[in-house]
């Protein structure tokens, strides 16, 4: 007892002491925001997906979720694996950014399929919560911003088809000046899903990739990513649905920004090749309640 009073006597003075010099420095500190941002960050996708392969890439995670079901739903009528398909998909995930060092999301993903025989009714596939935060900030120093995204998706409706998808990017941003205008980017996605299905599994897929972005006086911002990818290949009832394979993978993205870093609006292009390429376009136009 005798020692946990002399810790919380160390810390109310180390509290009173941090408070005063919050205190001094309160004047030139810049106002928070009352309110953090909300928004409901919309994306809608168009694919174009070789056969034998699912919907993988940068942060696909609802349209590899959809495919990944609708291959396991559908094994027994697609005797020679999956055929070449094309999908929109659009995610609709309610985002709160709580400071500028952590963003909470969660939300549901719809979509529609063509896999040869005309586009099938659009539904809601799959739902997804998830967490990006800033790790470490640069703020002018040597060591680069260290960035942590983690989204979980589960795929609806809740059967024995269904699958679960766990996705983790971790990157790293080098700025080259003060204001975060242009800078280098490298970084990992690491995807690990399961089925629930004891003759279907799906092994992880994984992008090593490097970059960099530059943003103009007007707030447009471009960024290169070029990477290679790798899967493991997915299995239903012993059979092969989707190939293994390693090959690159470059997405380019496009945005809008405000003079506070708030996405206006964006558009990404992504080339994967699995080994023959993927193609998808996606549309980024973020439907803000509270803007900061």
């Amino acid at each position: 007892m005798r020692a946990v009073a002399m810790g919380l006597a160390c810390l109310t003075i180390s509290a009173s002491a941090a408070y005063s010099v919050e205190a001094d420095d309160e004047e030139d500190a810049p106002a928070k925001p009352a309110v953090p941002n909300i928004y409901l960050d919309l994306r809608t996708t168009y694919a174009s997906i070789p056969a034998g392969t699912l919907g993988l890439g940068f942060g696909t995670t609802s349209l590899s979720a959809a495919l990944e079901a609708l291959a396991v739903r559908r094994g027994a009528t697609l005797p020679n694996g999956l055929p070449a398909a094309k999908s929109i998909a659009v995610d609709l995930p309610l985002t709160v950014d709580v400071n500028d060092r952590v963003s909470l999301y969660g939300g549901v993903s719809g979509s529609t399929t063509d896999i040869g025989g005309g586009w099938a009714t659009f539904d809601i596939t799959s739902w997804n919560i998830g967490v990006q935060a800033d790790l470490y900030q640069q703020n002018g120093g040597t060591i680069p911003t260290i960035r942590l995204q983690s989204t979980l998706t589960q795929s609806v409706p809740n059967d024995p088809g269904m699958t679960n998808s766990f996705n983790n990017i971790l990157e790293f941003d080098y700025a080259l000046d003060e204001d975060e205008t242009r800078g280098w980017l490298a970084g990992m996605q690491y995807t690990y899903a399961t089925i629930a299905s004891p003759f279907s599994s799906i092994r992880p897929n994984t992008i090593l990739y490097a970059g960099g972005y530059y943003q103009w006086p007007s707030n447009w911002k471009f960024t290169g990513r070029l990477g290679v990818q790798s899967f493991g290949g997915a299995q239903l009832a012993g059979r092969t649905l989707a190939e293994s394979f390693t090959q690159p993978i470059l997405r380019l993205d496009l945005d809008r920004m405000d003079d506070n870093d708030n996405r206006l609006f964006g558009v990404t292009a992504q080339i994967a090749w699995m080994p023959k390429p993927s193609y998808q376009v996606t549309l980024r136009t973020p439907l803000y309640a509270v803007r900061n």
